[in-house]
């Protein structure tokens, strides 16, 4: 099976050409700029059509959270336009599409696990533009799967976890926002539920949205323990954390307080739930300190609360 996914640096792309080595008869190709550009929808026909999969994944999207708010057309050109032409050609090509999206499409004001009939409310123009991609796709291709998930960390790119290694490379302590809440999900545990749900839709009429999350919520400060915790252990990089919280931080995007996401949907249907999210950590954080260039290589701040 030759499957293409769009993006050739982003943390779900890689993890899928990683996992899917491992695995007989199962092709993962690449594709991103300048020969695909979900900003210029003109490109995506060519460059689908020329690898001719038999299946898509739409990976890639504009995922500068704060940095949206200001350029809501490049956003919405990319995430919602560009989706939706990946779709279309998904659909041309006759093959089926998985379409990664993401927790902020809910406003966080629900108590407990958002499951996929709830209603989205976004709070901010990444959430609004990946929600307006969801709703592109779906209308282009009906052999769709949309996959939203949270807080993606990775031994890969820019993330979080990552970020936080550097940082305490350089600082005794980081005050993070404690008053959020999610899902911590491994793009490595990600890609293999994409790949689990690949076969399920070759071989059948499985679509529609559901949810795809590490199992466990943790807020961004405790998650940021288990990071440290985990890399001293290690003898990596550690530092002591301190509370605030998201009103203290003030990020130019507001930003939802909870977006647990029930995953039961997911589990029912494929037979299969990502570990427990301090698992599938201690896995990442292993890699990273092991390699020590990945704390090393400067980053941006991701997009979660960090001082």
């Amino acid at each position: 099976m030759r499957i293409a996914v769009t993006g050739t640096k982003g943390q779900i792309a890689l993890a899928l050409m990683e996992r899917a080595g491992a695995l007989l008869g199962v092709e993962v190709v690449a594709l991103g700029r300048p020969e695909l550009d979900l900003a210029r929808p003109e490109t995506i026909w060519p460059a689908l059509a020329s690898v001719r999969p038999r299946l898509v994944v739409s990976a890639a999207a504009y995922t500068a959270v704060d940095r949206a708010e200001g350029e809501p057309t490049l956003a919405h050109r990319i995430n919602a336009t560009g989706a939706g032409a990946v779709a279309e050609a998904a659909f041309r090509l006759g093959v089926p599409i998985i379409h990664l999206s993401t927790d902020y499409v809910f406003d966080g004001k629900k108590q407990g696990g958002y499951r996929e009939t709830d209603a989205p409310a976004p709070l901010n123009v990444y959430g609004a533009s990946k929600l307006a991609g969801e709703i592109a796709v779906a209308a282009a291709a009906p052999r769709h799967l949309i996959l939203r998930t949270s807080w993606v960390y990775s031994p890969f790119g820019t993330n979080f976890v990552k970020t936080m290694l550097r940082l305490a490379s350089v600082r005794k302590e980081i005050a993070i926002v404690a008053d959020q809440c999610g899902n911590p999900s491994s793009a490595l545990d990600i890609a293999d539920a994409i790949l689990r749900a690949a076969v399920a839709m070759d071989e059948g009429p499985a679509c529609g949205i559901y949810h795809l999350a590490g199992t466990g919520t943790t807020s961004w400060a405790d998650f940021a323990r288990h990071v440290f915790s985990s890399s001293r252990a290690r003898g990596g990089p550690w530092a002591e954390v301190r509370d605030i919280t998201a009103t203290e931080f003030a990020a130019q995007a507001a930003r939802p307080l909870n977006t647990q996401l029930s995953t039961t949907k997911f589990a029912a249907t494929f037979g299969w739930t990502m570990p427990p999210w301090q698992q599938s950590l201690d896995e990442v954080v292993g890699r990273i300190v092991q390699d020590d260039a990945g704390w090393h290589t400067p980053t941006p701040l991701p997009c979660a609360a960090i001082r």
